[in-house]
This record gives structure tokens, C-alpha cells and sequence, in this order.
């Protein structure tokens, strides 16, 4: 039987290859009917996959309605099928993914993918590692729509760059990637806008936390996870002081 980890890579290669056909051939003209096909036709093929090739496990998805039988579950599979819908609609645009993770009881997130279709990207916990820094002036990726109130006094803390980006996976990807430092958020995410970026990050060797520094905990009966830091390792002391030292607190 295909690994676990394998298995998330090719779910979300797959329904990333699918997602550009959707894109290309979709209704252009209609923004939202264009998001809403994306959307329903990447989750229905991953929920058909899983169901044929993971059938004892459950879901947690963003467009699906909730099973509360996954809190007793051993294994669930947090998936959001378009992360990034609105980038996804715009031409051009590159920043949006695809997010396919297990979660596994005691042990939380233990296999892992995001595709950035658009970028022609599978970033998965099977092999990957962090590329290394390639400025004096950290990059800081922060949402493009709602960046978070302290993203000012971390960006002066590191005598770096805010840079405006879409999708929670596309910015944590960045990271990975070496196109960016740090990676901030507060003020509104699920456990599927992380879960899967989170699992990449941290078995890349970045660090992966909340915004006061504790740990990430999915399959939570709300499973509304609303803020976040990825970062290289030897900027989360500064990063982390930066945000605690400013006037913003989240719950």
C-alpha cells in the first residue's frame, strides 16, 4: 500500500492538475462560479480517493459539512481543496494550493503536502528541506487582504520587508522555498488553511507555532485555529518577542 506521505502528494498534485484544467476551461467570465467549480470539483475528488484508498479514515474539509465522528477518530484527513480561491480566479495569479493532511491521534500531523499548481509544485513530509536564506533583509509574507496588526513592529524588530501574499499555503510554501523568512497570521484561519502547510514546514526544519509561541493541536472539536508564525529557526526568538511586545493580543 502507498505511504501515507506519498499518498498526500499525489492527492494534491492530482487534484492540483485538475484544478488547472477547471481554471482553463471553467467559466471566466463568472468570478464566483469559476471559485465555486474549483472548490466542488477539487473535493469531490479527494473525498472519491480517499473513500476508495483510505476507507476506515475520516475528513475534515473546508467544503464539507462536519463529522463529529472524527474526534474519536484514530485518523483524519484535513484537507482544503483550494486554498485561495480568490487568487485562484484571477488571471495570472500563482499564490493560490491545494492542502492534503493526516492527522493521526497522539501524534497529530504526520504526513503532509501542499501544491502550488500554478507554480507546477508538490512540497511534501515524504522529502523536503528548507532552502537556505538568500538576503541580509528577511522577507515577511503576510495575507494580502487582512495582514495582522503586529506584522509593522515584526517587520522593524528584523529590519525587513513586508511582502503582500494569498493563500496560507502559498505564503508558508514561500518560506519553504527560500523566497521568503518569516510568515505571520492572526485574526481568522481552520485547521485546514494550516494543517497540511504546518506538517510541510515543520519536517523541513522550520519552526511552526502560534503566534505566543505554543504548539499547533489539530482535530479539535472547533476546529478554528486563527493565527500562526512559520519561520527559519533563528528568527523565531525575534519574531516571536516582536509580536508579544506589541499592543495586539488574539485569542
Amino acid at each position: 500500500m502507498v505511504t501515507d506521505d506519498a499518498l498526500a502528494a499525489d492527492l494534491a498534485r492530482r487534484a492540483g492538475e485538475l484544478l488547472l484544467g477547471i481554471r482553463e476551461t471553467g467559466p471566466g467570465d463568472d468570478p464566483r462560479a469559476l471559485g465555486r467549480a474549483g472548490d466542488h470539483g477539487s473535493n469531490d475528488f479527494l473525498l472519491a480517493r480517499l473513500a476508495e484508498l483510505r476507507p476506515e479514515d475520516t475528513v475534515l474539509s473546508e467544503e464539507s459539512a462536519d463529522d463529529p465522528a472524527r474526534l474519536a477518530a484514530a485518523r483524519v484527513w484535513i484537507i482544503d481543496p483550494l486554498d485561495g480561491t480568490r487568487e485562484f480566479t484571477m488571471p495570472g495569479r500563482d499564490d493560490w494550493a491545494v492542502h492534503v493532511a493526516l492527522y493521526e491521534a497522539g501524534r497529530d500531523i504526520t504526513a503532509a503536502a501542499v501544491a502550488v499548481p500554478a507554480r507546477g509544485e508538490v512540497w511534501s513530509t515524504a522529502d523536503v528541506s528548507a532552502e537556505p536564506a538568500r538576503r541580509d533583509r528577511p522577507r515577511i509574507v503576510v495575507s494580502a487582504s487582512r495582514p495582522p496588526e503586529f506584522a509593522g513592529p515584526v517587520a522593524d524588530a528584523l529590519r525587513g520587508e513586508l511582502v503582500p501574499m494569498g493563500s496560507a499555503g502559498a505564503k508558508a510554501m514561500a518560506v519553504v522555498r527560500g523566497d521568503a523568512d518569516v510568515y505571520v497570521h492572526a485574526g481568522g484561519q481552520w485547521e485546514w488553511d494550516s494543517a497540511a502547510p504546518v506538517g510541510v514546514a515543520l519536517a523541513a526544519g522550520l519552526t511552526a507555532c502560534r503566534i505566543n509561541g505554543s504548539p499547533l493541536h489539530y482535530n479539535q472539536r472547533r476546529p478554528y485555529l486563527p493565527d500562526l508564525v512559520v519561520c527559519r529557526p533563528e528568527l523565531a526568538g525575534p519574531v516571536l518577542a516582536a509580536i508579544s511586545g506589541s499592543a495586539v493580543r488574539f485569542a
